[in-house]
Parts: C-alpha cells; sequence; structure tokens
C-alpha cells in the first residue's frame, strides 16, 4: 500500500509536493508553482525507489534521495527510510522539513 506513494506521480503528489509529472525516467516536481525535475535511477517494487535531481546530475554529484521500505519479519511492521544529501548548514532545516512530509504522508495513508 505505501509503494505507490513513493513511486507514481499521483502518490507523490499527495504528500510529497504540490503536483507530481513524469514522463518515463524524469519526475517534475511542482511546489508553489516552482518546479525541479529529477530522473528516477532506480526502483525495486515494494522495496525501494531512488531519484536525482537533475541539477545535481549536471553538477556531476552522486547525491540522491531515497525512499526505502524496509518490513520486520516478525511483526510485519513496515519502516519508511528515506536517505537524502544536504549541505552541513542545512542539516537541521532539511531533516525538520522531511519530518514534516512523512507526517503528512501518515495522515495521507490514515496512519
Amino acid at each position: 500500500m505505501l509503494f505507490p506513494y513513493l513511486s507514481t506521480p499521483s502518490g507523490l503528489s499527495e504528500w510529497f509536493s504540490d503536483d507530481v509529472n513524469s514522463r518515463g525516467e524524469k519526475f517534475t516536481f511542482i511546489w508553489d508553482g516552482e518546479e525541479r525535475s529529477a530522473m528516477r535511477l532506480s526502483k525495486k517494487t515494494d522495496k525501494f525507489i531512488r531519484f536525482q535531481w537533475e541539477d545535481d546530475v549536471e553538477e556531476e554529484n552522486n547525491y540522491f534521495f531515497e525512499f526505502k521500505i524496509q518490513v520486520d519479519e516478525l511483526t510485519n511492521d513496515a519502516s519508511l527510510i528515506i536517505t537524502d544529501f544536504s549541505d552541513e548548514e542545512e542539516i537541521e532545516e532539511d531533516k525538520l522539513l522531511w519530518e514534516s512530509q512523512v507526517n503528512e504522508l501518515l495522515h495521507t495513508i490514515g496512519s
């Protein structure tokens, strides 16, 4: 149930950004009328999806952001692990942003 919210334009637009469009491997995220594009680098259905912002591609940075679902075999509880790269001076701000986004996701899926 969680993976479509992490991997599809309609799912991502419910919690991550105002709107999302995709064409092949390219995803365009829209916030307050501003667009930012990312390439989907890899995906394993129901496990993880990894994106790289286009400006990181152009600057030849190896940065990416990834959503990974980890399921505990004993309890069947699912955890969402987010990996993102931030400049050192932006780490705390980015943590707060992700916390807010994940809370929006939890609200959206009814958890």
